[in-house]
Order: structure tokens, then C-alpha cells, then sequence
């Protein structure tokens, strides 16, 4: 039977984490693993894990990506699943995580939908429109392929320890699960699955500040990852690797431009 571990960093979040933890204690499917990385904390976070049994991993060192990292690091399952502090999964979340990885080829890693909650209805459904919507056509765009999104996805643990070593782990100020994605390599690849639903809090837009904090880490982590493979560079060693005849090809991704608010085709369940 397929394991799954699900890797959860959290910093002074501790309220969050206690509505996440408690989701994943009621799934149809339980983890075999759960491992909340402690990221320096100077709240309960610690203490609310371990008050729901599960592992938990000190990164004291401040970042998202090394917080990450450290989790991954100590994850024993085939497959290592993601979710945010924040995020709040549905019952047969990792039912469905399980029931889609057994269908997809080898080192493909699958990415699902969120919905916002607090705030009010307008400022989620411009979240949900212009945020995350625009995030998945810019990246689609450059990536080729959906990219992971770091408050739901699951990868096989093949893919974190083949590229563990060259993704940007230790730069604070970095979103990593787009760094993650940009990492992949050619033979590795992303589903996107519309059904595969989590919550997630509404925070980012609780300020400006907030709001052009994180805008401003897709440039930082954008800028590093062109100075180690400009987009033409990934795009031609992508499609050498599916098709050696047409290496030099570059074409826009159908996937970038399935749907006008930027989220892969809605209609089509799987995306790749």
C-alpha cells in the first residue's frame, strides 16, 4: 500500500494549525505521517502538534523554504503531500491524493483548487479571480506545466530527492513552491485536478503591505531561477526530453490559456 506523508511549516500559526490538524485527524483516508515543522515559532505551535500526535520537526531558522525543506527532509512516505498552516482539507482529501497518484505516471506531482475563507465575498472572489487566477496563467506560461501550489499538492517522494539539492532551500524571501516547480525536471511533470479542493484563509489580502509582500517574492524567486535556466533554456530541454525531433519548438502551453481567469481548465478535471 502506498504511504503518504503530509508535510505541514508553520510559524506562529498556531490557531490555524489546530483547525488543520484536526481536519486531517477526520479523513477517509488517514495519513501515515504528518510532520508540522516549527519554524522558529514563539507561540503554541509546537505544543498543538504534538497535542495531535504528530511529528514535529524544529527549522529554527526563519523561511518558508527551509521550513519546507526540513519537513520534506524527514518525510518517510512515498508520496509527500503539502498543505499551509492555514489550510483547511476537506474529508477525502487524501483519499483523492491517494486515488489520483496511482493513476498518473511516474514523477508527476499533482496540484489542486482553493477557495478563501474569511473576508468578505468580494475580497475572495477577487482573490480567487485575480490572485490565484492570474498566479496560475503568468506561471503556466513560463513553466509549461501547472505549477505546484504549496497550500495543496502531493508528489511522489522521488521528485523531492532528485531535486532537493538544487532548489533555492535557504533564501528566505521566496515563494517556494514556485521555485519547487521551476526545479522539476524534464521528465517530471504536474497535474492539475479541480476536484482536489482545499480552503485556505483569506489573509494575504489583509493589507496592501501583506498583499505587495507576497507579489514582490514571485520577482525574487523568478529572478533567481532565470539566473540558473532562462524560460527558452527549461522550455527546449522540456521538449527535447518529450520530443528529441522538435527540441528547438517553443509554443505557448494550451494549459496557460484554458481558462480566462488563469486556472487550468476547470472542465477538464486532470490538466497536465
Amino acid at each position: 500500500m502506498t504511504s503518504i506523508s503530509v508535510v505541514i511549516p508553520s510559524r506562529n500559526d498556531a490557531t490555524m494549525l489546530r483547525a488543520c490538524l484536526q481536519a486531517l485527524a477526520e479523513q477517509t483516508r488517514p495519513a501515515d505521517q504528518i510532520i508540522v515543522v516549527d519554524n522558529g515559532s514563539t507561540d503554541d505551535t509546537a505544543a498543538v502538534a504534538r497535542a495531535a500526535g504528530v511529528q514535529v520537526v524544529f527549522e529554527p531558522i526563519p523561511g518558508i523554504f527551509r521550513a519546507t525543506s526540513a519537513g520534506f527532509d524527514a518525510a518517510t512516505g512515498d508520496i509527500i503531500a503539502r498543505l499551509d498552516a492555514d489550510s483547511v482539507p476537506p474529508a477525502d482529501w487524501l483519499e483523492r491524493v491517494d486515488d489520483i497518484m496511482v493513476q498518473l505516471p511516474p514523477l508527476t506531482a499533482v496540484t489542486g483548487a482553493v477557495e478563501f475563507y474569511g473576508a468578505s465575498s468580494v475580497v475572495r472572489w477577487l482573490g480567487r479571480k485575480l490572485y490565484i487566477g492570474g498566479m496560475y496563467w503568468s506561471t503556466n506560461l513560463l513553466l509549461g506545466h501547472p505549477m505546484v501550489f504549496g497550500s495543496n499538492f502531493a508528489m511522489p517522494a522521488g521528485i523531492w530527492h532528485r531535486v532537493r539539492g538544487s532548489v533555492n532551500r535557504t533564501v528566505r524571501e521566496i515563494h517556494d513552491d514556485l521555485d519547487l516547480s521551476w526545479h522539476l525536471e524534464p521528465d517530471m511533470d504536474v497535474v492539475y485536478d479541480r476536484e482536489l479542493l482545499v480552503q485556505i484563509s483569506a489573509r494575504p489580502f489583509d493589507s496592501l503591505a501583506t498583499l505587495g509582500r507576497r507579489v514582490a517574492w514571485v520577482y525574487t524567486t523568478l529572478a533567481l531561477d532565470f539566473a540558473e535556466q532562462s524560460p527558452l533554456e527549461r522550455r527546449r530541454a522540456r521538449r527535447s526530453h518529450a520530443n528529441p525531433a522538435n527540441a528547438n519548438a517553443v509554443n505557448t502551453p494550451d494549459a496557460a490559456l484554458d481558462s480566462i481567469d488563469g486556472v487550468p481548465d476547470e472542465s477538464d478535471g486532470l490538466v497536465a
